[in-house]
């Protein structure tokens, strides 16, 4: 499709539509973490509020139950050893089932929440995956010509498990290790106020090593994610490319530039997976070395009896509480640590759903028309109305806002351009006062040398792209008014470069209408002489294709999307080199069910073989954007201009 071309990849330098890897001090958008957010409770609010409640069940009572190992060592063992155990089993059996209830409530809390984050994770990718490929169905063709479709491809599958792994795994871990903590550290509150103050001093450090390294390793998470996007955009190009890559021996420029962009990955992967891998050591001799502290501190506590201060009041530290600290410091830093690896992680998954967020915002296809294409039956006076049932005639329903009345205009194929100027890019005019109208049933070919304008304007016929200056009437009507949809049901499109769809030849011939019968399809597979070959195949109509129809030859791809064309039966065909891939005899072929195909239809011939435009009712000669011959064959031919030094081949390239 012509539009703004990409550059090759040389020597380093990417085209515009390659993915740039973020340079120092890039980082993940504001708002995002609280985007996501919004769009999981809008999809699964009554399940993730229970989600919270779960988990806010399985960290307070995980936490709450170290209290009951006090209890236990000052309330049973201690006096047990001293006294007997005979005095305090039934005591110690009551902690222990208590002890063992709390326990079942948070595993059966955590069982229930994983659960149902299970479901909820899915069912988010699900919708995510859904709103982007809704939102793709809606982009113009313009940003299909920016974008890499590797890099695309990368938001469906890289992405989209990032943000797998932040929802199902890491945003409940740091939920659930945020709750830990604070219930950890009220418990300690409780116990002691002088060794919570350690606590908090070893808190506070681990804290700072955990912004410092983890921030580190969210920054080059966040370059890993486009890095390895630009990188999957290169292989997708270089996997379509392969025959030129090996026709022009460009096998090791390619190789090179891979390895650059591999390199890129590799050290974002290593900086990033280096800061991760850092982080979980020190931390955790960082508990090891609190759980030192502690056990000092309160050994010098108990043997001093030295005054404690907690929530409780002033009193004496016991045994039982040294044990529940040491066992809660090492869960504190344990959690921690846990919480700290997920940083990362979310980092990496926010960058994911940053570039998920940025093609579900793509600014979808303008589309202002209002006039649409309708079934009508026609009044015996000659007037037309819209009928609900298939009548074989077609009209644009124009409503005007003016005076509050319909009108109803048979489609009749009837095509001007009136003075356009367009350019793919503002700084760049690629047509320039263009002018040329189409009867209904006229054949129009447009020749001219590669970049001269030609298919630029089937696109504006489409409205792929929308014009700046000049007007386009499709019978009688400005193409701005009428529905992109149903102005383009009503032309038929044989490109150049084939697309077939995995399926079955019947399938592929129905995408023209999907509602057209297997008659009706292989009626137009006759029209465009595809009958014969296609019952040669394997299975005839229902063989499958696959690999865009790979185990077809390049002659019969074509015939397949003529005959694609055919069966949508519209009013315009636009043929942009559609017999350029066929051999001489497969074309004369072609040919006649060319011309079946084009009778009584307005046509547009985009065509380099000029023998195949000879009958055409004008010719457009464009040359940089502006028709400079015009004319019959033999009136072109008759003027010895550009068309006769064309066709004669006496034509000298610039």
């Amino acid at each position: 499709m012509p539009g703004p071309m990409r550059q090759p990849i040389r020597g380093g330098n990417r085209g515009p539509g390659h993915p740039r890897v973020p340079g120092k001090g890039e980082k993940v958008k504001k708002g995002t973490f609280g985007r996501l957010l919004r769009y999981l409770f809008s999809i699964y609010k009554g399940r993730l509020t229970f989600v919270a409640v779960a988990i806010i069940v399985s960290s307070v009572t995980g936490a709450a139950a170290t209290m009951f190992v006090q209890r236990l060592i000052d309330t049973c063992i201690t006096p047990g050893i001293q006294n007997g155990f005979g005095s305090v089993a039934g005591r110690m059996a009551r902690i222990l089932v208590t002890m063992a209830v709390i326990y079942a409530v948070s595993v059966i809390s955590a069982f229930i929440y994983t659960q149902i984050l299970a479901v909820v994770t899915q069912g988010t990718l699900k919708k995510v995956r859904d709103d982007m490929f809704s939102r793709m169905q809606d982009l113009p063709i313009r940003y299909f010509d920016t974008h890499p479709r590797g890099t695309v491809m990368s938001t469906y599958t890289n992405d989209t498990d990032t943000l797998r792994q932040m929802i199902g795994q890491s945003i409940p871990q740091l939920f659930t290790g945020a709750l830990t903590i604070l219930s950890i550290v009220l418990i300690m509150l409780y116990y002691s106020i002088w060794m919570t103050l350690a606590v908090f001093a070893a808190i506070v450090l681990m804290t700072a090593v955990t912004r410092k390294i983890g921030g580190a390793s969210a920054y080059f998470m966040t370059r890993q994610q486009n890095a390895l996007a630009a990188e999957e955009g290169y292989i997708e190009e270089m996997i379509q490319g392969q025959k030129v890559v090996k026709v022009f021996c460009h096998e090791e420029e390619s190789r090179n530039e891979f390895s650059k962009l591999n390199r890129q990955l590799f050290e974002d992967s290593a900086e990033a997976n280096r800061a991760a891998n850092v982080l979980m050591p020190i931390l955790g001799n960082m508990g090891n070395i609190l759980y030192v502290v502690l056990a000092i501190v309160g050994g010098f506590l108990i043997v001093l009896r030295a005054k404690n201060l907690s929530l409780r009041g002033i009193d004496v530290v016991t045994l039982g509480v040294i044990v529940s600290f040491l066992g809660m410091a090492r869960q504190l830093a344990q959690t921690i640590s846990q919480v700290s690896m997920q940083v990362s992680m979310v980092a990496m998954g926010l960058a994911g759903a940053e570039r998920i967020f940025e093609l579900i915002d793509e600014k979808p296809e303008e589309d202002q028309g209002y006039v649409t294409l309708v079934n009508v039956k026609k009044n015996a006076d000659g007037t037309f109305r819209e009928s609900k049932s298939q009548t074989g005639m077609w009209a644009w329903k124009h409503f005007h806002k003016a005076d509050g009345t319909t009108t109803y205009v048979p489609l009749a194929g009837d095509v001007r351009m009136e003075h356009v100027d367009f350019g793919y890019t503002p700084e760049k005019e690629v047509l320039h006062d263009v002018t040329l109208y189409a009867k209904p049933g006229q054949k129009i070919a447009f020749v001219g040398a590669t970049g001269a304008g030609k298919t630029t304007i089937t696109n504006l016929l489409n409205r792929f792209y929308d014009i700046p200056d000049g007007k386009i009437r499709y019978d009688g009507i400005n193409i701005t008014k009428i529905r992109k949809p149903d102005l383009r049901r009503s032309l038929g499109m044989v490109l150049q470069d084939v697309n077939l769809f995995t399926g079955t030849v019947m399938d592929n011939i129905r995408y023209g209408r999907l509602d057209a019968t297997d008659e009706e399809c292989i009626a137009a597979a006759k029209l465009a002489n595809a009958d014969s070959f296609i019952r040669r195949l394997p299975d005839g109509y229902q063989t499958v294709l696959t690999g865009n129809g790979s185990q077809l030859s390049q002659g019969q791809r074509q015939l397949i999307s003529i005959a694609r064309a055919a069966v949508a039966d519209p009013p315009v065909m636009i043929l942009d080199e559609a017999t350029s891939s066929i051999d001489t005899r497969t074309e004369a072929l072609v040919q006649r069910g060319m011309d079946n195909l084009m009778k009584g239809r307005t046509v547009f011939v985009i065509a380099h073989r000029l023998s195949t435009v000879r009958d055409s009712d004008a010719i457009m000669v464009l040359d940089h954007g502006r028709i400079i011959e015009r004319g019959s064959h033999e009136d072109l031919i008759a003027q010895r201009g550009t068309y006769y030094q064309l066709y004669t081949g006496a034509f000298e390239l610039e």
